[in-house]
């Protein structure tokens, strides 16, 4: 019976419907440990002998395709690869698909609680209660500021309407300038060092640089706004972590609100435990709604490659 290998975190502590209807597809379904990332010890114990794997935002290593000696597809639940050794699964002819789009409303409305979040500090407020403090920091509204969207893609379009449709003016920026059905006196198309100069607001939706290279270094935090807002639910290494710290110590950052790590979970609460950065624990597409469409195109890119 061939064999698929399921990985994403979301599904492996409670078994999709969508994913055991494998099984009557007459595959065996494997499950890595239960709500955790696995490691590359347990990806090159897990791939031998599998034919399909569904596949989480887990670090893959050269090592572990390898070791994937039958390994004819690897269906992504959701649309980001940079997480996959692509050259290395082209050369072995292993086809990768995306379920994009699948998880675009989740991670759009958490983009904008984050932010909203950010601005009227509401984290700050609730802790404070909590300990019983009665603490308050002034806040800011969104209409009116000018938002900075990098990436305009299904996460990114929707973010930009949703912010336009709040009040907000939409710096954009994307090479493919997709249509964004935001109204003319709503919208402008800048270049990266525009956007950082002139967005109160500055929201990532892209995939990691090839390099890993930050967009947001230390020369580009240098052009921010004083106290702008950051938000970040795309990739860890889009925002260089130590000029970030920097940035919030001295109040050239006003806040800064993420989903990602460099590593999951982290390690450190440098970051994290920072009195002016929100953090959640990478739950950008983890709702009912996200989880259901994603792993039900995953399930249907699998079938369609293996199947065909």
């Amino acid at each position: 019976m061939d064999r698929i290998l399921v990985t994403p975190r979301s599904l492996t502590a409670v078994p999709h419907p969508a994913v055991e209807r494998l099984r009557a597809e007459r595959f065996e379904v494997v499950y890595s440990t239960p709500n955790a990332l696995p490691d590359e010890a347990e990806l090159c114990r897990l791939l031998p002998g599998t034919v399909g794997w569904l596949a989480g935002v887990e670090p893959v290593s050269a090592s572990a395709i390898e070791a994937a000696d039958a390994l004819r597809v690897v269906s992504r639940n959701g649309s980001g690869v940079d997480n996959l050794p692509m050259p290395l699964l082209k050369e072995r002819g292993v086809a990768v698909c995306r379920a994009d789009g699948g998880n675009a409303a989740g991670v759009a409305e958490l983009a904008i609680a984050l932010a909203l979040s950010a601005l009227r500090q509401i984290p700050f407020a609730d802790h404070g209660l909590k300990g019983g403090e009665w603490r308050r920091r002034r806040g800011r509204e969104i209409r009116g500021r000018t938002v900075g969207v990098v990436g305009c893609g299904a996460i990114g379009g929707e973010v930009a309407r949703l912010f336009a449709a709040l009040g907000a003016s939409i710096l954009a920026f994307d090479p493919a300038r997709p249509a964004l059905a935001i109204a003319d006196d709503r919208l402008r198309w800048t270049d990266l060092p525009t956007l950082f100069r002139e967005a109160d607001l500055v929201t990532f939706h892209c995939p990691s640089m090839p390099d890993n290279r930050p967009l947001l270094d230390r020369t580009a935090f240098a052009a921010l706004r004083d106290e702008a807002i950051v938000v970040n639910t795309a990739r860890a290494s889009l925002v260089e972590e130590d000029a970030m710290i920097e940035a919030l110590d001295c109040g050239r950052v006003f806040a800064y609100a993420t989903d990602v790590f460099p590593e999951e979970p982290p390690r450190s609460s440098r970051l994290p435990g920072h009195s002016r950065v929100i953090a959640t624990s990478h739950i950008g597409g983890f709702t009912q709604e996200s989880v259901d469409r994603v792993t039900e195109l995953a399930v249907e890119n699998l079938l369609r490659a293996l199947r065909p």
